[in-house]
C-alpha cells in the first residue's frame, strides 16, 4: 500500500472523521419560503440514506409507515389503486395539534418506480397540497430530496407554519432514514 493511501485510510478511521461522517451523514438540508401575502408555503429539504433506492420506496409507498413518518397522521387509507400500479388515491387525516384543526384530504401518489413519486391533492380541507420525492442511487447511499407546495385552506400564523415545516420535514426525512436502513432490502 503507498504511504498517502495508508495515511488517508488512518485519517478517514480516526475519531475525528467518523464524528465528522456522522455529523454529516445526520445533516437534513432544509429551505422554507412563506408568501407573507398568502397563506401558502414552499419548502425542500435533502439527506443520504445508507439504504437502497427500493428500501427507501417500500418506506415512502407504505401507509403503515406514513403514519410513522407524518407529524400527526392519524389515518391513511388506499382507496384506488391503477391496474399497472402507476398511482394510488389515498386518503390521510392529520391532527397536528390543539392550535390547528384536524385536517382530511385525498391525495393522488403517481408513481416513477424507483425515482420519484409526486403527490397532489385531489379533495379535502387542503387548498393546495403537491409535492415530490426523488431518489437517486449514490452507492451505497440513496440520496432523497423531498419538495412542498402548501396552502392550508385555513389562517395559520406565519411563524407557526415555518416552525412547523422547519421543525416537522427533518424529523419526517430522519424517520424515513431509520426505517429505510432497517430495512433487509439489499443496495443495488
Amino acid at each position: 500500500m503507498r504511504p498517502q493511501i495508508l495515511l488517508v485510510a488512518l485519517l478517514a478511521a480516526s475519531p475525528a472523521a467518523t464524528a465528522a461522517d456522522a455529523a454529516a451523514r445526520d445533516l437534513v438540508d432544509v429551505h422554507v419560503v412563506l408568501d407573507a401575502g398568502a397563506q401558502s408555503g414552499q419548502a425542500s429539504a435533502s439527506l443520504r440514506i445508507h439504504a437502497s433506492r427500493e428500501a427507501v420506496w417500500a418506506v415512502l409507498t407504505s401507509c403503515k409507515d406514513a403514519r410513522e413518518l407524518l407529524p400527526g397522521l392519524v389515518d391513511c387509507e388506499v382507496l384506488k389503486t391503477a391496474p399497472d400500479a402507476s398511482w394510488q388515491l389515498i386518503r390521510q387525516v392529520v391532527d397536528y395539534s390543539w392550535l390547528v384543526p384536524k385536517v382530511s384530504y385525498v391525495i393522488r401518489a403517481t408513481y416513477d418506480y424507483p425515482a420519484r413519486v409526486s403527490i397532489e391533492r385531489v379533495s379535502g380541507d387542503l387548498r393546495t397540497l403537491r409535492s415530490s420525492w426523488y431518489l437517486q442511487a449514490d452507492g451505497e447511499y440513496t440520496a432523497v430530496r423531498y419538495t412542498l407546495e402548501l396552502t392550508p385552506g385555513f389562517w395559520v400564523p406565519h411563524w407557526m407554519m415555518r416552525f412547523a415545516l422547519k421543525h416537522d420535514l427533518p424529523k419526517m426525512l430522519r424517520a424515513l432514514r431509520t426505517r429505510a436502513e432497517s430495512a433487509l432490502v439489499p443496495a443495488s
